[in-house]
């Protein structure tokens, strides 16, 4: 049975607009199910976490469903599952956390490929404490980050390496599993922007080799936060400045104040939904994790599908330039087209109600290296939503607003 598109569709209420979301990457449409389980915890009984009564028990649950559910699609433990506001906000406060260890003469690896939340706050840190930023760079013409780019970075003062899964820029998936190797040879933890890498890529933090590994559920599927994945034995060695009562417990030691229970029942239904999105998903293995792993494969081989048509029609097109030009990457890409500022293109493509934004994103450090500047380019980005119909609207569009 192939993958039923229009079952998947028929879950966004959203896309009764008659709009076509290209914006996937900068965050997905929200099915019903991850609004109701929002409205469900919200409205219902619903106090601060306890064992006293429906109100507080619902918290409690909202809590423990959130963190099994993030759990099972990263394959982590559940006691390193950490909510926070946003990715950004994650990696800023583990960045502080960390520099409290480090020394002038410390150094720490960032790369040209990121997005700037996990650049910045790790440049911002070592700033503060006299530690050394090393850039790898990656190849603008093939758009690769190389292991051998990181490792010629590396030194026995090396502390962090941060590199990301996939850019959420033009797409490159780095061997973050070889990186990982480099790194911990060399003594230094590793810290994985997974923002991106998550909603096209099933992650297996042991693979990859992440000591720590931050997403985003607003960007597949689910309500607007971000949520870090760590071993618990790691998150013990790692104090925070944190309220005198506040517990000292992992993870919670790392989340402050009162969570927002509503949004983590939001981000369970998200897995949830994605975990059958696949043909006979739910059949396909008892555990939540197995049916992922199922709905994943059924899901990367729709949108390479789509990707293919899309790459195809746009190499058709008059002044193109693709700039997603990995081996391995995920269905995002960026574009430029000679003769046309890609905000332009961007505002006809929206009088067809076609949505594909344009910019660099956040990953200005790569829009810079491509020579892009800090204007970026057009970027489409497919999502579990995105049918053929979606891809030749798209493609209809910019061949009239070139032709224009």
């Amino acid at each position: 049975m192939a993958y039923d598109v229009s079952r998947i569709r028929s879950l966004f209420p959203s896309l009764e607009s008659g709009w076509a979301h290209f914006d996937g990457p900068g965050g997905t449409q929200a099915p019903r199910a991850v609004g109701d389980a929002v409205a469900s915890v919200l409205t219902g009984p619903l106090s601060n976490r306890g064992t006293i009564g429906e109100s507080e028990e619902r918290a409690e649950a909202a809590v423990h469903g959130f963190r099994l559910a993030m759990a099972d699609l990263l394959d982590a433990h559940p006691r390193g599952i950490v909510h926070g506001r946003s990715a950004t906000q994650l990696v800023y406060d583990f960045s502080r956390h960390l520099a409290r260890d480090w020394e002038a003469g410390d150094e720490v690896v960032v790369t040209r490929l990121d997005h700037d939340a996990n650049v910045r706050p790790w440049v911002q840190a070592a700033e503060h404490v006299g530690a050394t930023v090393r850039w790898a760079d990656f190849d603008p013409e093939t758009g690769e980050l190389s292991t051998d780019a990181v490792s010629a970075v590396l030194s026995e003062r090396t502390r962090v390496v941060a590199v990301t899964a996939a850019s959420n820029l033009i797409g490159t998936m780095p061997d973050v599993p070889a990186i990982t190797a480099a790194a911990h040879d060399a003594g230094a933890l590793v810290f994985v922007d997974g923002v991106h890498y998550t909603a096209h890529e099933l992650p297996d933090l042991s693979v990859l080799g992440a000591d720590f590994f931050v997403c985003s559920p607003y960007k597949f599927l689910g309500p607007h936060c971000g949520v870090l994945a760590a071993r618990p034995d790691l998150l013990e060695t790692i104090m925070p400045d944190k309220l005198l009562p506040a517990t000292n417990v992992v993870p919670e030691r790392f989340e402050f104040g009162t969570l927002p229970y509503e949004l983590l029942a939001g981000v369970t239904a998200a897995v949830d939904v994605l975990a059958d999105l696949g043909p006979d998903a739910s059949q396909a293995a008892e555990s939540r994790r197995g049916r992922l792993m199922a709905s994943y494969a059924a899901l990367h081989h729709h949108e390479e599908g789509l990707r293919a048509r899309l790459e195809e029609g746009l190499a058709a097109l008059p002044g193109v330039t693709m700039w997603s030009r990995a081996m391995r990457r995920t269905p995002t890409l960026l574009a430029t087209f000679d003769g046309h500022a890609a905000s332009d293109l961007t505002r006809s493509l929206a009088g067809a109600k076609v949505l594909a934004p344009s910019g660099n994103f956040y990953a200005i450090e790569a829009s810079r290296r491509l020579g892009l500047g800090d204007g970026g380019g057009l970027r489409m980005g497919l999502a579990p939503y995105t049918d053929a119909d979606d891809v030749e609207r798209l493609l209809d569009g910019l061949a009239a607003a070139l032709a224009a």
